[in-house]
């Protein structure tokens, strides 16, 4: 027995001098660091998106910290290292790790994308939430994504929009005809039904779009962003609803290759991180549009209304059709599609009775 044990001693001390774990095959593993590279769709400084509670910046110091310093990512603004809306091949082609955006970007790519960042007259933060999470939504996610090599989760919420500013006002659905606005994905398909001139500018081209009359109206976030973009001096009319996006969900887009030779510790570091920034960011929102809305409307000379209600009836018909035959072309907008309805007709039923009786009973 004590010649055994010798004998598995010196065999186990030759094992050590040639790197080999003895008894411990994960302990070299769980040490093995990773440097990647993050590209976003907003520009350096960007407050939500790239500066500030649940950012791409704050992301990427959450998961440096939680790992120890395993996995750092350096994070690059729209142009620093890609232009603003290639993020999608940048990380498809492994150019980079990762890319912070929203999803309604790639519809050149997959309509079925659309549904991870916002759906006109959709669920609110609670509801999108509870789909993505515990209603399958990012399962669906990841299978639009998987013949593109990616996968993505949710990293941020603006809560609901405001439906933009406006150089002149809007009292009928014929004033729309015509009109030149920046506004992204399927809102801006529905606009195009009802005669506006859709563009779709990074936001940083935003504001001299607005002001020379390359555009009449733009809709970028909400008051603390779009008040930093300067869009209020373009403009005067700032239309609220949120009907176009209600909940509009910022994307962590990874290389699926690169995501699989993550070890499962880091890849748990990463999806807890991206879910604290999705929370945190909301919350943020919540007081900072608080705030900027004020000022806005008490000292800048902001005119703050809600749109007519005969041009979001119209919006909303429109809305219907553009969902409908996109979910008629394609199987797998269809399936989220499908999937995002029935979810969203359970929540109803329950919101009706929860938040919605809230508001009318208690706030009044």
């Amino acid at each position: 027995m004590l010649q055994t044990r010798r004998s598995l001693l010196s065999k186990g001390s030759v094992a050590a001098a040639a790197g080999v774990a003895v008894g411990f095959p994960t302990i070299a593993s769980a040490q093995q660091t990773f440097n990647w590279k993050m590209t976003s769709a907003y520009g350096k400084g960007a407050p939500f998106y790239m500066d500030g509670p649940g950012s791409a910046t704050d992301l990427a110091k959450r998961i440096a910290e939680m790992s120890g310093g395993r996995l750092k990512i350096q994070v690059f603004g729209a142009g620093e290292l890609v232009p603003a809306f290639e993020g999608f091949d940048a990380v498809r082609a492994g150019t980079v790790e990762m890319n912070h955006a929203n999803s309604y970007f790639w519809t050149g790519k997959t309509a079925a994308a659309q549904y991870f960042t916002a759906v006109p007259f959709g669920m609110n933060f609670q509801g999108m939430n509870g789909w993505l999470y515990d209603g399958g939504g990012i399962d669906l996610w990841n299978e639009v994504y998987a013949p593109f090599g990616m996968v993505a989760m949710p990293c941020g919420n603006t809560g609901v929009q405001m439906t933009g500013w406006f150089k002149k006002e809007i009292n009928s659905v014929a004033d729309l005809k015509g009109l030149k606005m920046r506004i992204p994905g399927l809102a801006g398909k529905v606009y195009a039904r009802l005669g506006v001139d859709v563009k779709v500018l990074p936001g940083g081209e935003i504001f001299p779009a607005l002001e020379r009359g390359v555009i009449d109206a733009a809709e970028f976030v909400g008051p603390y962003q779009d008040r930093r973009l300067g869009l209020q001096k373009a403009a005067k009319y700032y239309y609220t609803t949120g009907w176009h996006e209600p909940a509009t969900v910022s994307e962590l887009l990874i290389n699926k290759a690169a995501w699989a030779k993550l070890p499962k510790d880091l890849q748990a570091i990463v999806e807890n991180a991206a879910a604290a920034c999705n929370v945190i960011s909301e919350g943020w929102c919540q007081k900072a549009n608080s705030d900027a809305m004020q000022d806005l409307i008490k000292t800048q000379g902001v005119i703050a209304k809600p749109l007519p209600d005969a041009v979001i009836s119209a919006l909303r018909t429109e809305t219907d059709k553009v969902l409908a035959e996109a979910a008629a072309k394609d199987p797998m907008t269809k399936k989220v599609h499908d999937s995002y309805m029935a979810f969203k007709a359970k929540y109803d039923r329950w919101s009706e009775i929860s938040e919605e009786a809230y508001h009318v009973k208690v706030r009044g």
